[in-house]
């Protein structure tokens, strides 16, 4: 049976090896936080908040549906006040079918607080976040 020497140059290449390939991993795995538009629409909002939250943004389902803002714990779904509702339907399937609790973001206005109330209401009854995004 022959053993192979290694040299201790040979040596000295393999952390530096393993340094790099963990530095370059890094890179290109860890999610950089998408710039935010000009205008202030719901993408807007949207980008804001899950860049602060370290989420994945429009994160796609399986039937092309997506999700506005998708955490290690929440399906977010990022909506105006006026649309409270249609928030609740939205953020209960997506977190069925992503096994995550569900968050309504709602952007809101002065004036809007009675929408806040309304989801508020029924968020108590089925365990959903809420998150209210100032306008």
């Amino acid at each position: 049976m022959r053993f192979k020497t290694i040299t201790f140059k040979k040596l000295l290449l393999i952390p530096l090896l393993v340094f790099v390939n963990y530095i370059i991993f890094t890179y290109f795995t860890t999610p950089k936080p998408e710039p935010l538009p000009k205008k202030k629409n719901e993408r807007y909002y949207q980008i804001k908040m899950c860049n602060k939250l370290k989420g994945k943004i429009e994160y796609r389902l399986p039937d092309k549906t997506r999700v506005d803002c998708l955490t290690d714990e929440y399906a977010i779904e990022v909506d105006w006040a006026k649309k409270w509702a249609e928030g609740i339907g939205q953020t209960l399937y997506y977190a069925s079918i992503t096994n995550k609790k569900p968050a309504v973001a709602l952007i809101v206005a002065e004036g809007e607080e009675r929408f806040v109330k309304r989801l508020t209401t029924v968020a108590n009854e089925f365990d959903i976040k809420v998150i209210i995004l100032d306008k």
